[in-house]
C-alpha cells in the first residue's frame, strides 16, 4: 500500500528512473540478493516502505514473524544502502515505537522513555532498531538518513483480511460484509474508548517526497507524520458504518483488549518544516470504500509464514 503510493507520488512529481521490487522478485530478508541488488543499481535515494504488518491480532499471534521479519528487511537494506554509497535513505517506521502511557500528544523526544504496548511491542522492536540504525550512520559516517513515523495509515491496496489487517480496513470489511448479508450485526473487539490517529497514504506518499525534496539543513533525523487530530474507535466504526450503509447493530466484545488508551502524534516538527495533512478523515475512508468496492474480488489477502 505505502509503496504504490509513494510511487504514484514521484510519477506524479515527473520522477522517471524509480527503481521497484516487489516480494516475488526479491526477498528482502535475504541479506546477499539485497546486497547484490543494492551493488548492481546502486541507488541515489532509498525509501524503506517494505514491512510486516499488522494489527493486535496478528501481532499477538505471530511476535517472531513481526520482530525477524522486520528486522532482517531494514538491516538489510540499510547496510546495503551504506556500504553502495547510497547518500540518502528514508526508514519509515510506526507511532507504536512510543511508550504505551507516554504524555499525549506523542513528541519524537518520548521515544525509549517507557514501556511498550505489549500487543505490538515486537514491531515496535523492529522499528526503534531501525531508527537507531539510522541514527547510527548519521553519528559515525556522516550520512543523512532518515526515519519517518507515520500513525495509522489506510487507503488503496490497504490489507483487508479479517485477520492480519489493521482496525480501519477490518471495519471497511466488516460493515461492507454485514450489510451485504442482510445488516446483521458487527462484532468489534474492546470498548471503542481508545483514541486514534488515521492518515491516508497519498498524505503519507507527499510527505515522503517532500523530506526527500527538502532543500537546506535537515534540523532532525526523526519525524512523526500525522494530522495532529484523532477519534475514538467507536466514532470510527460509526463513520465507517455510516460510509458503508450498514444499518445493523454493532457488538462491542468487552472481553478483548483495547491496546493503547490514545496514540495522537505531535507533528510539530513537520509542519515547522512546511508540510500539513490535507484529507479529512470522511474524505479518506469514502476513497478507500470506493477503491474496496471496485476491488472487492481481488483485495489483498495476507498469510503469516512460519
Amino acid at each position: 500500500m505505502v509503496g504504490r503510493a509513494i510511487v504514484r507520488s514521484l510519477k506524479a512529481a515527473g520522477y522517471k528512473n524509480i527503481l521497484t521490487a516487489d516480494s516475488s522478485e526479491l526477498d528482502l530478508r535475504e541479506q546477499f540478493a539485497v546486497r547484490a541488488f543494492m551493488a548492481e543499481h546502486r541507488p541515489d535515494v532509498v525509501i524503506i516502505a517494505a514491512a510486516r504488518v499488522g494489527g493486535i491480532v496478528a501481532n499477538s499471534e505471530y511476535p517472531w514473524q513481526f520482530l525477524y521479519d522486520n528486522m532482517m528487511i531494514q538491516s538489510n537494506l540499510i547496510q546495503a544502502a551504506h556500504q553502495t554509497g547510497t547518500e540518502h535513505l528514508i526508514f519509515l517506521g510506526s507511532s507504536c515505537i512510543y511508550p504505551k502511557m507516554a504524555p499525549q500528544p506523542l513528541k519524537e523526544e518520548y521515544l525509549l522513555t517507557g514501556p511498550l504496548e505489549p500487543t505490538n511491542e515486537w514491531y515496535a522492536i523492529a522499528k526503534i532498531a531501525g531508527i537507531k540504525m539510522c541514527q547510527a550512520l548519521n553519528k559515525q559516517y556522516g550520512r543523512s538518513y532518515m526515519s519517518l513515523m507515520p500513525t495509522n495509515l489506510y487507503g488503496p491496496y490497504d490489507n483487508f483480511d479479517l485477520k492480519t489487517s489493521h482496525v480501519l480496513p477490518a471495519m471497511i470489511r466488516k460493515f461492507h460484509e454485514a450489510k451485504e448479508d442482510g445488516n446483521r450485526g458487527v462484532p468489534l473487539w474492546g470498548t471503542g474508548s481508545p483514541k486514534r490517529e488515521f492518515l491516508h497514504v497519498d498524505e503519507m506518499a507527499d510527505a515522503v517526497r517532500f523530506i526527500m525534496e527538502y532543500e537546506g539543513d535537515m534540523p532532525h533525523d526523526l519525524i512523526n507524520v500525522g494530522t495532529g487530530t484523532d477519534l475514538s474507535i467507536r466514532e470510527l466504526a460509526e463513520t465507517v458504518q455510516s460510509i458503508t450503509g450498514h444499518t445493523g447493530p454493532i457488538n462491542w466484545d468487552t472481553q478483548k483488549p483495547d491496546g493503547t488508551p490514545r496514540k495522537l502524534m505531535d507533528v510539530t516538527r513537520l509542519n515547522k518544516l512546511g508540510w500539513k495533512a490535507k484529507i479529512g478523515l470522511r474524505e479518506g475512508v469514502e476513497d478507500t470504500y470506493q477503491w474496496f468496492l471496485k476491488n472487492v474480488e481481488d483485495v489483498r489477502e495476507v498469510g503469516i509464514e512460519s
